[in-house]
């Protein structure tokens, strides 16, 4: 298949995305058990209160930045489902930009397709848009951020890495591999960076961009750390994240510092969560629980990130992905939106993949699956039935824990290790030897 099929593809899926809205409004109104998502009715309140003149914050439960209430505005005006369509677009975008990232590196026409249908076509993605879900948005903005470190443009990389963290907090698990990435041998000023291409039957990378030997003076090691590119980024990013903070803070007070940032690092959830903190959490829940008790449930996250990021940091898009399975999987809040973070990113690594479907794939898809539905089990005993079952659901957080373990494993054992970028001067040897 061609780009052609592609556009089809997008085409398809923007017209079923319409349908699922339109149903979703029937279901609504006429069923007992809503289509939409309790999360959109929410930001559509804080929208509202944000359209009056009030503090979106007024609204009880709204823990997002206040640009989330900002595009939904219209939905008091031109109609309910607007954030709907705009979370369903930026669903469509990521598909488009999955493609081109795939395009830039090369990817053959029908491996580029199928990949881009992973997202598209999958059950997870193509609802949470359409219930009124707004992680779309920060995926198509990270996928963005990958394209433009890819075409060179570190600025315009920085700019939306620093607004993303402000709109969703966990994209800081990224800072350290794009800084490891910006390499000075390989982004070099007013030069863009040589990407290495996909090939078809493509061993484990011997030699890196950064396979080369230096003289180590203690001013060579600073001077490799502490590049302009390194320090633009670092310098634009954290610029754009404490102005849009500060903005806010200013019109919003405490209640914006507390509830769309420091919030989401301490918080506790005792219900409708897949992590194994989940039972202690239960039991502590009326208790007053230490900030010191809150974030070392950080620490095995923090361990897990660096040795992922060291291992995999040039290899970007992979780095992504294992980094946000790994976050996603230890933290102490999971809830079925989180895995979308890491479904958008998914497309990316497939093309470099030695997994086969049958029965290794299958294998992983089943496990994954067969977890979560044994949770939801649990799950459905507890808050529908009434059922005491709180050590079961414990019981079950530890299988998905361990289902995840063992999914993320089988990838990286059958992922071909490809860096996205080419040093500059192993690229230039490549070349001297070819013209002699």
């Amino acid at each position: 298949m061609t780009s052609v099929g592609v556009r089809s593809l997008l085409l398809f899926s923007a017209l079923f995305r319409v349908i699922l809205i339109v149903y979703g409004e029937w279901q609504d109104s006429h069923m007992e058990v809503r289509y939409t998502d309790v999360d959109y009715v929410v930001f559509s309140d804080a929208a509202s209160l944000m359209a009056s003149g009030d503090s979106p914050y007024k609204r009880t439960t709204y823990r997002y930045s206040p640009l989330l209430a900002f595009l939904l505005i219209p939905n008091s005006i031109i109609h309910r489902s607007w954030g709907k369509f705009l979370f369903s677009a930026s669903d469509l975008l990521v598909g488009l930009f999955i493609q081109s990232i795939l395009k830039l590196r090369r990817v053959p026409d029908k491996l580029c397709t199928f990949s881009v249908m992973v997202w598209l076509l999958n059950p997870f993605t193509f609802t949470i848009g359409t219930r009124g879900n707004c992680e779309p948005i920060v995926c198509a903005m990270i996928l963005w951020i990958i394209i433009c470190l890819m075409n060179g443009n570190v600025l315009q990389a920085a700019f939306w890495y620093g607004l993303v963290v402000h709109f969703r907090i966990y994209p800081i698990i990224y800072a350290l591999p794009i800084i490891l990435v910006l390499d000075p041998h390989i982004f070099q000023s007013g030069q863009k960076p040589v990407l290495s291409y996909w090939t078809a039957g493509q061993g484990k990378t011997t030699q890196s961009s950064t396979d080369v030997t230096y003289h180590c003076t203690m001013w060579t090691v600073l001077r490799k750390i502490f590049t302009r590119q390194r320090i633009m980024f670092g310098l634009v990013s954290g610029i754009v994240f404490l102005s849009f903070t500060g903005f806010f803070f200013y019109l919003y007070g405490r209640a914006f510092l507390h509830e769309a940032l420091l919030y989401h690092l301490t918080r506790t959830d005792p219900r409708h969560n897949f992590s194994i903190y989940f039972y202690h959490i239960y039991l502590h829940y009326e208790q007053k629980i230490s900030v010191v008790e809150k974030l070392i449930s950080f620490l095995p996250q923090f361990m897990v990130q660096l040795v992922l990021i060291f291992c995999f940091a040039q290899d970007l898009p992979f780095c992504f992905f294992v980094q946000t399975v790994a976050f996603v999987a230890f933290n102490k809040v999971i809830t079925a939106q989180y895995f979308v973070w890491f479904f958008c990113l998914l497309p990316l690594i497939l093309p470099w993949s030695n997994m086969k479907l049958k029965w290794e794939g299958i294998c992983c898809i089943f496990v994954w699956m067969g977890a979560q539905i044994h949770w939801l089990m649990w799950g459905y005993m507890l808050e529908f039935r009434g059922k005491n079952v709180f050590l079961q659901l414990w019981m079950a957080s530890l299988v998905f824990l361990a289902a995840n373990t063992f999914v993320l494993i089988m990838i990286i054992r059958r992922h071909r290790h490809s860096p996205v970028f080419k040093g500059v001067e192993h690229t230039s040897s490549k070349n001297a030897i070819k013209l002699e």
